[in-house]
Parts: C-alpha cells; sequence; structure tokens
C-alpha cells in the first residue's frame, strides 16, 4: 500500500502527520510518500497542485490531504487546492460519515452517511460578471447523477434520502433526482428510497437525525448538509471524509485550515485520523484497520481525552498518543 500525504495549509501541517502515525500503526507496510499542494504552493509556484502532486496520487491512488487556505477574494489564476485535485482525478463521490461520539454537545444513536456529487452543480467555478450582474453556472448531467445514485445505494443499509429543489430547479434538480431515483432502483431494489427539499432535509437534520441512513445529495447542498450534520458527530474538528473516483481516494478532514491556531500545537486531529480509516476502509479494504482506528478514537474520548475545541487542555501531540495508546 502507498499513501501520498498532502499537508496542506495551517493545521493540515500538525494534523495529517498525526494521522499518518496512527495509519502506520495498523499498516506497518505502508508506503508514505509527501507531496504539495494549497495557498502556500500556490504563493510560490503559481499554482495551486503542481502536476507532479497529481500524478502521485493517480500513481499511488490513495492520498490523504490535510487543509486548504482559500482566499475570501478572487485572485486570478488561483482555484482551491482541492478542488483541483477533485477534478483532475475525477472524485465524483465525497463521502462524509456522521457518528455520535463520545463528547459533550453530540446526540446518541446517529449513525448516518452523506454523499455528495463531487464534481459539478455551482461548484464548476465558471462565473462571470460585468461588475453590475454577476453569473454562475449550475451544471448537472445525468451520467453525474447516476453514477453518485448508484455509489449511495451501494452505501445505504435500508434507506436512501435523495435531496434536490425540483420545485423551483426542475431542470437541473429534477434530473438530478430522477436518475438518482433510477439507479438506485436498479442497483438496490431492496432499498427504500425517498426524497426531501433541501430546506426539510436541513430541518430533519438539525431536529432529529436519527432517521436518516444514508443522503444523496447535488455538490452545494451536500456541502452544507454534512457541516450542519457534523455538529452530532462533535463538531467539525471531529468530521472526517473521503473523496472517491475509479481507482482512487483522496480522504480529508473537514475542518479548515484554522489560522489562528495554526502553530501553536493545539488543533485536534481526531478529524484527520478517522479520516485516515475510512481510506482504509474504501481505498485498501482493510476494514479490521478501520475499525481498529475507529475503536481506538472513542476510547481516547471516553477516557475524556480532549483538545481545547472540546473544552480540554490536550495538545495535538498528546491527543495522538491518547489515541495510539488505545489500539
Amino acid at each position: 500500500m502507498k499513501l501520498v500525504v498532502i499537508p496542506g495549509d495551517g493545521i493540515g501541517r500538525e494534523v495529517v502527520p498525526a494521522a499518518v502515525r496512527v495509519l502506520q500503526a495498523v499498516l506497518p507496510a505502508l508506503e508514505v510518500v509527501e507531496a504539495e499542494a494549497g495557498w502556500r504552493t500556490f504563493q510560490r509556484l503559481g499554482v495551486s497542485v503542481p502536476q507532479e502532486t497529481v500524478e502521485a496520487v493517480r500513481a499511488a491512488g490513495a492520498a490523504l490531504f490535510g487543509a486548504v487556505q482559500s482566499p475570501a477574494w478572487k485572485v486570478p489564476g488561483y482555484r482551491s487546492a482541492i478542488l483541483t485535485l477533485r477534478s483532475a482525478l475525477d472524485l465524483y463521490a465525497n463521502v462524509r460519515p456522521v457518528k455520535s461520539l463520545p463528547v459533550p454537545g453530540t446526540r446518541p444513536g446517529v449513525d448516518l452517511v452523506i454523499v455528495r456529487e463531487n464534481t459539478e452543480g455551482l461548484y464548476v467555478g465558471e462565473e462571470r460578471s460585468d461588475g453590475e450582474v454577476a453569473e454562475a453556472v449550475r451544471r448537472i448531467t445525468r451520467a453525474a447523477s447516476e453514477r453518485i445514485g448508484a455509489v449511495a445505494a451501494h452505501l445505504a443499509r435500508q434507506r436512501l434520502t435523495v435531496v434536490h429543489k425540483a420545485n423551483i430547479l426542475p431542470l437541473t434538480d429534477g434530473l438530478f433526482r430522477d436518475s438518482v431515483r433510477r439507479v438506485a432502483g436498479e442497483k438496490r431494489p431492496d432499498l427504500e428510497v425517498e426524497e426531501l427539499l433541501v430546506d426539510v432535509a436541513a430541518y430533519h437534520l438539525a431536529r432529529t437525525p436519527e432517521r436518516f441512513d444514508t443522503i444523496v445529495a447535488p455538490n452545494l447542498y451536500g456541502d452544507i448538509l454534512s457541516d450542519l450534520a457534523a455538529v452530532w458527530c462533535g463538531g467539525l474538528g471531529l468530521a472526517p471524509s473521503i473523496n472517491l473516483g475509479e481507482g482512487v481516494a483522496v480522504a480529508e478532514p473537514v475542518h479548515g485550515s484554522a489560522p489562528d491556531i495554526a502553530g501553536k500545537g493545539i488543533a485536534n486531529p481526531i478529524a484527520a485520523i478517522l479520516s485516515g480509516a475510512l481510506l482504509c476502509r474504501y481505498a485498501w479494504n482493510t476494514p479490521e484497520a478501520a475499525e481498529t482506528i475507529e475503536r481506538a478514537v472513542r476510547r481516547a474520548l471516553e477516557s475524556g481525552a480532549a483538545t481545547p475545541d472540546l473544552g480540554g487542555t490536550l495538545t495535538t501531540e498528546e491527543m495522538t498518543r491518547a489515541v495510539l495508546d488505545g489500539m
């Protein structure tokens, strides 16, 4: 097994090495190579993702990405590193599990997955403006909708919830909804398939998240809903994700680069560690290794181990050791 490590920006440079140590503890033969991407890379090289990084990930088939710091204004020539990787490697499925963890403020009994179409929608990045009117292209295709529907149907246990806003966007969201429902019916005739408008889905996620099994949504809706749902697992510092394509996977913690705490050694490594577990499950087909990591995380949290974002005082290093000690 080979892993390309891309620390990225900010706290990515602190939490990714922690996750790699945990992965190497369960997979001693894991070969690790480092590559670069992110805002700092753009400032130095003029591109957020060098072609060498894309090729390294494609060759290895698996990568762990840390975090990206993106400017809040348009910078000529710049595009988010993670969006660039998703596009270049056709990482069409973003998978975000949300599972109750033993930390204050979480809710017991939550165990859901949000599957987000990862290549289309408003995130195609085609915008234009004349200074008075600004427009953005929102692209939905049958092919992309069908393949994300197939992934979601495969991951669902008993029920699949298709999220859309076809009452307002009947052509784009209607195409997504109908394509997903058709392929889910073909792939899993045993599966219960329901649909919810995105605002209704947000309401239920905030009020009764236990009702959900697997949610599938277009890009923007999935992005927002998965961040909302992360509150039930303890917040963004505990939320993992993985981007899947054909023969390639890039895992990434959900949190950002957190420049306010970068370099202080207090970033929570759990989201990155759990993202590594997703690589074990989805990229390398080693579910036992994934379960070992997830159990160790749970044991550490049950013991009271907590970084400042969870109300504790542990450093990144101390939290990492607490997980390793639970293996």
